[in-house]
């Protein structure tokens, strides 16, 4: 018996000590002490030094967050950034219009002057990286409570930031790790200039749309150019015409010589969120509930989406990024459910747990001998709770006329007798009501409130619906479609001019109008139960599993003290390292490394807004006209490697051996999105941009040869 049980953890302890090829999402700092080696044998050709300095420039001071969520690189001298169309797609959006449609057409800067100011929008370099985790949890312990830590953790973050950047314009951020176990803090510097250089249309930077999206083979020109701006001396500065293109302290060289299978490659970026070391009970919930109710309601959400923006070119446009937004998801956690089950990830899950409760046993440490008992039971109490959540935000809060309605709560709260308030706010509602219904349209939303509603309803559990709305559904015997009709109606929040003439009445009237308003009393109530009866629930669960999760991985790294760990994405600075290969996802299907131009012809269809073909790109096609870009009378399109990606990496660069730039990151194979969860080295493949055929498409159809002369490319 003994014999077994021995031989059983010493096969779990290979099956778990041995890497697995390619995972892993590395801090850039520690490279040359945890990966130098590996990434030696992978095939990289220069120091670990040329990837992350602080005392010398380095690919480091060319790789930047662009905006909120995804990353870029400086591609020239002159601040030139590279990213994906689609982390460009909002603010392309903004520019456009139906007479100057650049989701559509594309738009070029012929000229510098021609660059394009984007409102809003940010690029963050890291300058340094410093780890922090005893500054952090000094005065920290066992008996320290969640909301106690979380304060300590929040105030020490904020003293540590604002020394480590005082006499100096950077900002900063302090992160945990490993579920704050370590934390680190990075300083950064923002600028707040950025302007469109050039974007190509949505037919070639969106080809294959919804359809193709998370899949393979990819024929997609998934790119856009922006610039950074800055003062004469070379800092962050707000929009100014005086302000000048940021002198790069580092950009990539570009490489044409292509890529074989088996070639090393590298991805620097900013992954967002991964949760590869969590429970069996987490997977369950995951796999079991909250997975197939969102893809329920997203589907549902973007069939009444699609049919909306068939009415016209304008309501096209002003969906056309929400409905990217939603698609992305929805496609991403069918793919993962299709992953965790056909890896059995909570089965692996549960064995490493019985691992671990044999370990913990002897281990001497009484805290983890019943840690998974202690997990099994918060995952218990926590699921009710995130299935209401979920509801809540996917199906209720899905309603743009109750999710927008909800936000004049701060108008209807104003103090009458603080005139300066009352003036700035009500600026801020106007600004509000602008932004707002550019975007929206009610015949689409309205749909939206009778089916989400009814989705909301059916599935929520009943102690989690609010009076107002049961009360409601009684009035109109059930008919969602009578009731949504009746509040579009009734509703100011259902037009711009009603919103702005309430804002325009004596304010005691404006807030009686608003508070009587049913769309507005329906937020009300709906986001009543929420804030009263889920969301406590939900903090108590959270600190809960925050202590057993910290825990758990803590003894996870104690229990195998050999194994490399590498923390779970936070959207901060990581390097992902493989190698070009293709894939076989499937019984007699084989896919290849890369694509080609040709696919993009074989793929054309006219009359579907995903496959149509620009009339200039197939000429070029026909005539094989790629210039230095092609190769033997084809031109490259899309790649695979083997990288660890995820969300936020997209626009990352990925660079060969020699550090130089071959292709923007830009998806994963539908196959294997569930690297969130775990990484199946045989399918887990990303998706990139063929550098070639980004400078082929600025090249030759574009015809913005400045762009190109200001590049650094190598043969």
């Amino acid at each position: 018996m003994y014999k077994k049980i021995f031989a059983w953890i010493l096969s779990m302890q290979v099956i778990v000590l041995t890497a697995r090829a390619d995972e892993g999402m590395w801090l850039p700092f520690l490279l040359k002490h945890l990966n130098q080696e590996a990434m030696i044998k992978k095939g990289l050709k220069i120091p670990v030094d040329r990837i992350y300095s602080e005392t010398i420039p380095s690919l480091k001071d060319a790789v930047v967050i662009f905006g909120g969520g995804c990353t870029g690189e400086v591609i020239s001298p002159n601040g030139l950034v590279l990213t994906n169309h689609h982390c460009g797609y909002g603010a392309v959006q903004t520019l456009s219009s139906v007479e100057k449609d650049y989701l559509t057409t594309g738009y070029w800067a012929m000229d510098q002057k021609d660059e394009l100011p984007c409102s809003g929008l940010t690029v963050t370099f890291i300058i340094r990286i410093k780890e922090v985790t005893d500054s952090i949890l000094a005065g920290i312990d066992i008996s320290t409570s969640e909301a106690d830590r979380a304060a300590i953790v929040s105030r020490k973050s904020d003293e540590l930031v604002k020394h480590e950047t005082a006499g100096t314009h950077y900002t900063g951020f302090v992160r945990a790790f490993f579920n704050g176990n370590q934390y680190y803090l990075f300083v950064t510097e923002v600028f707040k200039d950025i302007r469109l250089a050039g974007v190509p249309p949505s037919s070639i930077g969106n080809f294959g749309g919804d359809t193709d999206n998370w899949m393979w083979p990819r024929h997609t020109g998934d790119f856009s150019l922006f610039r950074i701006y800055a003062d004469k001396d070379n800092k962050p500065a707000a929009y100014s015409p005086d302000n000048v293109p940021y002198r790069a302290r580092e950009h990539f060289t570009i490489s044409l010589k292509g890529i074989q299978e088996g070639d090393f490659t590298m991805v620097y970026g900013f992954p967002g969120r991964t949760q590869q070391y969590i429970s069996s009970f987490a997977i369950d919930l995951i796999e079991k509930d909250l997975n197939p109710a969102r893809i329920a309601i997203r589907d549902k959400r973007l069939e009444i989406m699609k049919d909306g923006m068939q009415i016209s070119d304008t309501v096209r446009i002003k969906y056309a990024s929400k409905q990217k937004g939603i698609s992305n998801a929805y496609k991403k956690w069918k793919g993962e459910l299709l992953g965790i089950s056909r890896l059995h990830t909570a089965d692996q899950k549960r064995m490493t747990e019985k691992e671990f409760n044999i370990w913990a046993a002897s281990s001497g440490k009484p805290e983890y001998v019943n840690l998974v008992t202690s997990l099994q039971a918060a995952y218990e109490n926590l699921r009710p709770l995130m299935i209401a959540a979920d509801y809540y935000s996917e199906a209720a809060m899905g309603v743009e006329l109750i999710s927008y309605s909800m936000s004049w709560k701060k108008w209807i709260d104003l103090n009458e007798n603080d005139p300066d308030a009352l003036k700035t706010e009500k600026q801020n509602r106007k600004n509000s009501i602008t932004d707002f219904y550019k975007n929206y349209d009610t015949r689409i939303d309205e749909r939206m409130f009778a089916r989400l509603l009814s989705i909301y309803y059916q599935n929520t559990p009943v102690d989690y619906i609010p009076d107002y709305l049961i009360q409601c559904i009684k009035k109109y015997k059930g008919d969602f479609n009578k009731f949504a009709n009746e509040v579009f109606k009734k509703s100011i929040f259902s037009s711009s001019e009603k919103m702005n003439a309430s804002l325009e009445i004596p304010f005691n009237k404006s807030r009686k109008q608003i508070e009587s308003d049913p769309a507005f009393k329906l937020a009300v109530a709906l986001s009543d139960v929420y804030t009263l009866k889920i969301k406590p629930g939900l903090s108590v669960a959270t600190e809960i599993l925050n202590r057993l999760n910290r825990q758990y991985m803590a003894a996870q790294m104690e229990m195998y003290p050999s194994k490399r760990f590498f923390p779970d994405a936070n959207f901060t600075l990581r390097v992902a390292y493989g190698n070009i290969s293709g894939y076989t996802p499937a019984d007699a299907i084989e896919y290849e490394f890369k694509t080609t131009l040709e696919g993009v012809m074989q793929k054309e269809d006219q009359s579907s807004d995903e496959f149509t073909v620009d009339e200039k790109l197939k000429a070029l096609y026909h005539s094989k006209d790629y210039g230095r870009y092609g190769v033997n009378q084809t031109m490259p399109v899309n790649f695979l490697a083997t990288n660890h990606t995820t969300g936020g990496n997209s626009g990352s660069p990925v660079i060969n051996a020699e550090g130089q730039l071959i292709g923007t990151n830009f998806d994963r194979v539908w196959e294997g999105t569930m690297s969130d969860l775990q990484f199946d080295p045989k399918v887990c493949r990303n998706i990139s941009v063929d550098i070639r055929y980004t400078l082929f498409i600025i090249d030759k159809f574009a015809n913005c040869q400045r762009i190109i002369n200001e590049l650094t490319i190598v043969q």
